[in-house]
């Protein structure tokens, strides 16, 4: 039990500083963009709001207790959303004029094309984070709520034996 805890810290911590990575740089894209030009507004709000959820939820479900196990499913829907999250982000770098989604090479000039990818980058890491967490959440809530084999005797006196009856 104690090396489920440390991996959920683990992994709850991940899910805090890669939720922080995508908050910051969203939103300087929306600070970039305020001017009312055509760009990527919504797709940036809706990073935006699931890396705040992300954030507060991943600070609170951070301190070890075991009823943090228990909410895996809300782990998983948080999951899909990062996954959405990453989809959009992708979606909009194959329009724009920085090379395909997964084409990493010249980022190195200091643009807003390095900066999009790295957030794209760390949407997927969050994606897996809260994956990972959704996994080891039902693996220890079912491990925890499987009944106990016993060999059939009663229970014991209150000498700490059986009777022989």
């Amino acid at each position: 039990m104690i090396l489920s805890r440390l991996v959920s810290i683990f992994l709850r911590f991940g899910q805090f500083v890669s939720a922080a990575v995508c908050l910051g740089l969203s939103a300087w894209f929306l600070h970039e963009i305020h001017d009312g030009s055509s760009g990527p507004h919504k797709r940036t709000i809706y990073v935006i709001v699931i890396a705040c959820v992300s954030l507060v939820t991943s600070l609170i479900w951070m301190i070890p207790f075991t009823f943090t196990f228990f909410h895996y499913p809300f782990d998983l829907i948080l999951s899909l959303a990062w996954f959405a999250a990453f989809g959009a982000l992708v979606e909009y770098i194959n329009s724009a004029n920085c090379g395909g989604a997964f084409h990493w090479g010249g980022l190195y000039r200091g643009g807003w094309c390095d900066k999009w990818k790295a957030n794209e980058a760390f949407a997927f890491i969050a994606a897996c984070f809260w994956l990972a967490s959704t996994l080891l959440g039902a693996w220890v809530f079912h491990k925890k709520s499987r009944p106990v084999v016993v060999d059939g005797a009663g229970p014991r006196n209150r000498f700490g034996r059986r009777s022989y009856v």
